[in-house]
C-alpha cells in the first residue's frame, strides 16, 4: 500500500496519517515532548509537516527494525521523562481517554499495554498449515498502542535486549524479558492501525462519519 511512500505519509482527510496521529499527542496536556522516528529519506518531509506541532522536538531516522527505531527515539529525547509512551504512527484515531489510561497505568504499575479481547477462535498451525491446537480465546488479547512505561525501566530493558541481541515482538516484550510484570489496559475498537488498503478505506469512512457527527452538533 502506497508503493514507495511509507504508510504514515498517505493522505487521510486532507493531511497525512502521521500528522493526524501526532496532533492527538501534541494536544494532550500531559504530553511534554514528542520525538518522531521516520524513514531516513522522509525525515525532512516529516519535519516540515509537523512544524506546527509545538511539542515535537526532533524527527530522527529509524533503524533496521522497529526496536532499533524506538531506541533511537529514546536517545533523542531532550529531557528524561518519568514515563514514556510508544505509539504507532499509523493509529490516528487514538482517543484521549486511552492516552490518559496508559499514562496513569505506567505511573502506577510501571509497564502497561493496550489491548482488546480476541473474539475470533485462534489456532496455532505449522508453516505448512497443519493445525496444532486451538488456543484458549478467553486469555488472548489483541495488542494496540500506545504502550507506556516508566522511563528508567524501559531504558534498562532496551539496554539489556541490545546486549543480548534480543529482538522482541513489541515494546512490552523487552520488559517482560527482564521479569517485570506488564499490565493490560482495555483498548478501543476504533483505535485502528492502518496497514492495508482496506484499512485506509475504513479509516476514510470513519473519518467521514466523525466529521458528519461534529457538523450535526453545531
Amino acid at each position: 500500500m502506497g508503493g514507495r511512500t511509507p504508510k504514515q505519509f498517505l493522505r487521510l482527510g486532507g493531511e497525512t496519517i502521521l500528522t493526524r496521529t501526532v496532533r492527538v499527542f501534541d494536544a494532550h496536556p500531559s504530553i511534554d515532548e514528542i520525538v518522531v522516528v521516520a524513514p531516513r529519506d522522509f525525515c525532512a518531509k516529516a519535519g516540515a509537516m509537523l512544524r506546527r506541532c509545538r511539542k515535537v522536538t526532533k524527527v530522527v531516522p529509524g533503524g533496521a527494525e522497529r526496536q532499533g527505531s524506538v531506541r533511537r527515539g529514546l536517545e533523542a529525547l531532550q529531557e528524561i521523562p518519568s514515563v514514556v509512551l510508544i505509539q504507532d504512527a499509523v493509529r490516528p484515531f487514538i482517543p484521549r481517554r486511552l492516552i490518559d489510561a496508559v499514562i496513569d497505568g505506567a505511573i502506577r504499575f510501571g509497564a502497561v499495554v493496550v489491548g482488546t479481547p480476541v473474539r475470533d477462535t485462534v489456532k496455532e498451525a505449522t508453516p505448512r498449515g497443519r493445525v496444532l491446537r486451538t488456543l484458549p480465546r478467553k486469555s488472548l488479547w489483541a495488542v494496540q498502542t500506545p504502550q507506556g512505561f516508566r522511563y528508567e525501566l524501559y531504558a534498562r530493558a532496551h539496554r539489556e535486549a541490545f546486549r543480548a541481541h534480543f529482538l522482541g515482538t513489541d515494546d512490552a516484550s523487552l520488559v517482560e524479558r527482564i521479569g517485570f510484570p506488564v499490565r493490560m489496559v482495555s483498548g478501543d475498537e476504533g483505535n485502528l492501525k492502518i496497514t492495508t488498503a482496506g484499512d485506509l478505506l475504513l479509516a476514510r469512512f470513519l473519518l467521514g462519519v466523525r466529521t458528519q457527527r461534529r457538523a450535526g452538533k453545531r
